[in-house]
């Protein structure tokens, strides 16, 4: 991953991150108030080692004076020094529950011993502190005797600094538990985000579409929170820019073209799962077609679902299955839609074997007429994964063009649909990544002639209008 990624994801997750942090600072503003206060008080003992006259001797007195430093560190903590302590005080704890309160250090290259003592009472604790030094120095004068020859006790212990009564509790430490309850908070939720974003096999970006399939994203159309009430775009809103990006996938269309050799006629516009939006693209892109002057035919080929009629206010009663079972002549059930000339033909009535009827030597008669008849054939097709219908179908057109919603679909699902083009030798022209998010600079902007507002075509409200229908006369 990639540095935008990693941004991507803290946006993505910036929620469920922002409340783990505040759970991390909560729990430690809840630790620093329940932990009791600890106060810590210090005294130091300095160690006087008799030394020589000569270098040999004077070297060799540093050396043991070294030694007698660092042991009497250690005695510090032992019943011998700390017994006396607590009969002096009068303490309720043994030498050992004593020695867990009280520390022993060495300041580097010194002849000192400071020792510390930890309590939860201020005024004990100091107490501690200069009985246990004034106890440190009669035992440094019981464990190091005078000699016989001189009686010149060779180590002598005195205080330096006696021990005081503390001002400000040691313990707890709140600005830095504070830090790092923040820290770890911080840490916690940037880890569940990066899990979370793992394991999450929604489809969003072009990456994702990646983990799921070779197949480049041919386009991308972005969500338009009015999609429901205006799902014909080209019809309702020109200049927005949804419209914009079929218009895009429409010279994505043309460059297919160019790259294979020979006329792509005859499209199936179909998703992986139902609700991702294909019918409302299927129209969209027949219709971004038409305007380009290209003869244009859309077929509503899903037979389970039909939306196409209703979407364009168009009688749906009689269409594709009416021709099908040779009830009808394509040229009395077809219709011409809007100013550009569209010509739809509706699913027509539901038959109970959409999948058999939909591979039959009928349908594959009819695709080949029409291909001589228009310049580019559209059928909005079933999803894939429910049923077969969309497979057989796409055997007998050109190619399939899959739309995946953003947000909706999972990669393993646009894997399998990919696949289902895959068994049944279907070529997969690209997929269409619809209701993306749209990031403003990579859209143009139209500035209104009329208001001279400079407003984006999105934020002036086109009322939604029905395209006019002119049913296409029988032919006779």
């Amino acid at each position: 991953m990639e540095l935008r990624d990693y941004l991507t994801v803290l946006r993505k997750y910036w929620v469920s991150i922002v409340a783990c942090t505040l759970v991390g600072l909560a729990i430690a503003a809840g630790v620093t108030l329940l932990t009791k206060p600890t106060y810590t008080s210090e005294t130091s003992v300095f160690l006087a080692v008799r030394g020589g006259d000569t270098a040999a001797e004077l070297q060799q007195g540093a050396s043991y004076a070294a030694n007698q430093v660092r042991s009497y560190a250690q005695v510090v903590t032992t019943p011998a020094v700390l017994q006396p302590v607590i009969d002096q005080l009068g303490l309720q704890m043994s030498a050992q529950q004593l020695a867990s309160h009280v520390t022993a250090s060495i300041p580097t290259n010194t002849a000192i011993i400071n020792i510390a003592v930890d309590y939860t009472d201020r005024a004990q604790a100091a107490q501690i502190a200069q009985s246990v030094s004034e106890s440190l120095v009669a035992a440094v004068k019981v464990l190091s005797p005078p000699d016989q020859a001189g009686g010149v006790q060779p180590v002598v212990a005195t205080i330096l600094a006696p021990a005081v009564v503390p001002t400000a509790a040691t313990t707890p430490r709140v600005s830095l538990n504070l830090a790092v309850g923040l820290l770890l908070g911080l840490a916690v939720g940037a880890g569940q985000a990066l899990v979370r974003n793992i394991l999450d096999l929604t489809i969003r970006t072009e990456e994702d579409v990646a983990r799921a399939t070779t197949h480049s994203v041919v386009a991308k159309i972005p969500f338009d929170a009015e999609a429901d009430e205006q799902p014909l775009i080209m019809y309702a809103n020109p200049q927005s820019l949804r419209a914009e990006a079929y218009r895009r996938l429409r010279t994505n269309l043309q460059f297919l073209d160019a790259g294979s050799g020979r006329r792509q006629r005859r499209f199936v516009i179909t998703s992986s799962v139902a609700g991702e939006g294909k019918s409302t693209s299927a129209i969209n892109i027949a219709t971004t077609l038409a305007d380009a002057g290209d003869k244009v035919l859309l077929i509503d080929a899903d037979l389970r679902r039909p939306r196409v009629a209703d979407y364009l206010g168009i009688d749906g009663s009689v269409g594709l299955t009416t021709v099908l079972i040779g009830r009808a002549q394509l040229s009395d059930v077809v219709q011409e839609v809007g100013r550009s000339g569209l010509h739809v033909l509706a699913a027509g009535t539901t038959p109970p074997n959409p999948a058999e009827l939909l591979g039959s030597r009928a349908m594959e008669s009819l695709l080949d007429s029409v291909a001589r008849t228009y310049g580019t054939v559209v059928l909005d097709a079933a999803p894939l994964l429910p049923v077969a219908d969309t497979a057989i179908l796409s055997a007998l057109a050109d190619g399939a063009i899959i739309v995946a919603a953003s947000g909706e679909v999972k990669v393993p699902e646009l894997a399998a649909a990919v696949e289902t083009l895959d068994q049944v030798n279907s070529q997969a022209f690209g997929i269409v990544l619809n209701k993306t998010k749209a990031v403003a600079d990579n859209y143009y902007y139209y500035r209104s002639e009329e208001d001279g507002t400079g407003q984006s075509s999105t934020s002036r409200k086109v009322p939604s209008e029905r395209p006019r229908i002119r049913p296409k006369p029988a032919r006779r």
